[in-house]
């Protein structure tokens, strides 16, 4: 049983590392049999084809990383740490498994070639927990109670998604932790300057 559990995994992380690489479409099983050390007949005994493989990876992967999200908030006190926690946690998941990052944005949200039930699951998990910080924050007074829970929940998952996906595709080296406190800062206080600090047009402030 063991063994089986590990030639399992073994396959499933080749896969993710063959579909970033090369794309869901392009990629076959005889690479991802390739990359995993096993015969390609072997692959069929613990998956139906490539989309049960992604489906697998989806739901096995992406929800260990989201319990670490919980645990991250869980954590900490406070709206704003919870936040900052969960956001810096996220970048730091998807920046230590490049591939998973690229096969998730690219291939499970942007080509849907995951199930509509499966992605809106996740998205429910993560959602939920956007709303215990949003309510947290308006009960302290640090997030303003006449903005709607539902559409800054939307706001910051997709800021959060816009970040990574840019990171994605640019393949650029840089860190993507280091987006964590300005992408809160943005969505905490917006891009309005503080009354008094200088002119609202883009005028230079007074001398």
């Amino acid at each position: 049983m063991e063994h089986n559990r590990n030639k399992y995994h073994r396959i499933l992380n080749a896969a993710v590392r063959v579909f970033a690489e090369n794309g869901f479409h392009q990629a076959t099983i005889s690479q991802i049999a390739r990359e995993a050390g096993v015969a390609d007949g072997t692959i069929y005994l613990y998956f139906k084809n490539k989309k049960d493989i992604l489906s697998h990876f989806f739901n096995h992967t992406t929800r260990e990383v989201f319990d670490r999200f919980r645990d991250a908030v869980d954590r900490e006190d406070g709206a704003e740490n919870k936040l900052r926690s969960l956001i810096r946690t996220h970048l730091a998941e998807f920046q230590k498994y490049r591939d998973m990052a690229v096969v998730f944005q690219r291939e499970a949200l942007l080509a849907r070639q995951v199930s509509e039930e499966d992605i809106k699951a996740i998205t429910r998990m993560y959602l939920e927990i956007l709303d215990e910080i949003i309510r947290d924050g308006q009960r302290e007074k640090t997030i303003r109670k006449q903005i709607p829970r539902g559409l800054a929940k939307r706001f910051i998952l997709g800021a959060v998604n816009e970040v990574i996906n840019t990171w994605v595709v640019s393949g650029e080296g840089r860190d993507l932790v280091k987006m964590a406190d300005p992408l809160v800062d943005l969505c905490l206080e917006g891009i309005a300057r503080p009354p008094g600090t200088g002119t609202a047009a883009g005028g230079s402030p007074p001398g």
